[in-house]
């Protein structure tokens, strides 16, 4: 079983940058592929970012490209996600999420292709 943790949320002001980590507890993550989703009250969960295991291909939702870096340091064990240049629609609970690469067909937009997943931190956008 893996435990996803998620850290590093908090209260921003426009424009403002955080950047959020993810380690699993108790299993080492570097054959896994990692993705970033975000669900805002009343809405659905929503594609943020994705990284495969060796960091060889990387993804991002239309929302946040240009502004947003998904990243992993197997040697730490942990995954990040740089927020930069944060707009308030950007409020939202984070998670992290995670599967065995080869395990599936790879689908990383897709919250239904992720078996693991965190517990959530918040993020508030605000001045």
């Amino acid at each position: 079983q893996v435990q996803l943790v998620e850290s590093g949320g908090g209260l921003v002001q426009p424009g403002g940058s955080l950047r959020l980590s993810c380690a699993p507890s108790g299993r080492t993550f570097s054959n896994y592929n990692m993705g970033w989703f975000r669900q805002a009250p009343g809405m659905d969960r929503e594609f943020v970012a994705a990284i495969t295991w060796n960091g060889g291909n990387i993804y991002y939702g239309e929302s946040v490209k240009g502004r947003f870096t998904i990243s992993r340091d197997n040697g730490k064990n942990t995954a990040y996600l740089q927020m930069n240049s944060l707009k308030p629609e950007d409020t939202a609970i984070y998670y992290c999420a995670a599967r065995l690469a080869g395990s599936y067909t790879y689908r990383p937009q897709s919250p239904e292709y992720y078996g693991y997943w965190g517990q959530g931190t918040q993020v508030t956008v605000a001045s």
